[in-house]
């Protein structure tokens, strides 16, 4: 794809990027930044954009990818409301901070392993804080498989968990037992 080819076919759509960025993000500064880095994207690509059928859905879904990580890369939220509470509690010891710190790291690697739609889902819902019509738009899922992926993922995250743990405190009781 020569540079022509690319402001006839790409360019028309940048005003509907920046409008589906914008609305996504909340922010227009943002917004722009994250249509320029798709521009900047899709013409590194031009090689291959001859083989994309529709051009359009592609540079949407380079935008709403993007956005997802400009979201991920600003935003800490906790796993859980308990999580946080603990986390920000002055009271609490350095023992259990890092307590905490660890439990988290491995429910995140849990979340990591999950199949791509169920930790989307997950990671839509549960850390983004997103209502199910929000990730129906994004993800083009329908509300109840948004519910059941969802669904399965905290199962298999809280079963892997349990395991986690169970396995942990058995070795730490042979461990003492061992000790003793």
């Amino acid at each position: 794809m020569v540079a022509r080819d690319f402001k006839t076919s790409i360019l028309p759509v940048s005003k509907k990027l920046l409008r589906f960025a914008t609305h996504f993000l909340k922010d227009e500064e943002l917004a722009r930044d994250v249509v320029q880095d798709v521009f900047l994207k899709l013409w590194q690509k031009r090689e291959i954009l001859n083989e994309v059928e529709n051009i359009e859905a592609f540079a949407m879904q380079m935008t709403r990818n993007r956005c997802l990580d400009v979201i991920r890369s600003n935003k800490e939220v906790p796993i859980d409301e308990e999580t946080g509470r603990r986390l920000n509690a002055k009271t609490v010891d350095v023992h259990s901070k890092v307590e905490l710190s660890e439990t988290a790291q491995q429910i995140g690697k849990l979340i990591g392993r999950l199949p791509d739609l169920q930790r989307n889902v997950m990671q839509l819902r549960d850390i983004e804080q997103m209502s199910y019509d929000e990730i129906a738009e994004i993800t083009g899922l329908q509300v109840n498989a948004i519910r059941v992926n969802l669904s399965r993922a905290r199962k298999k995250v809280r079963d892997e968990f349990l395991k986690m743990n169970e396995n942990e405190n058995r070795r730490s009781k042979n461990f003492t037992a061992t000790l003793l």
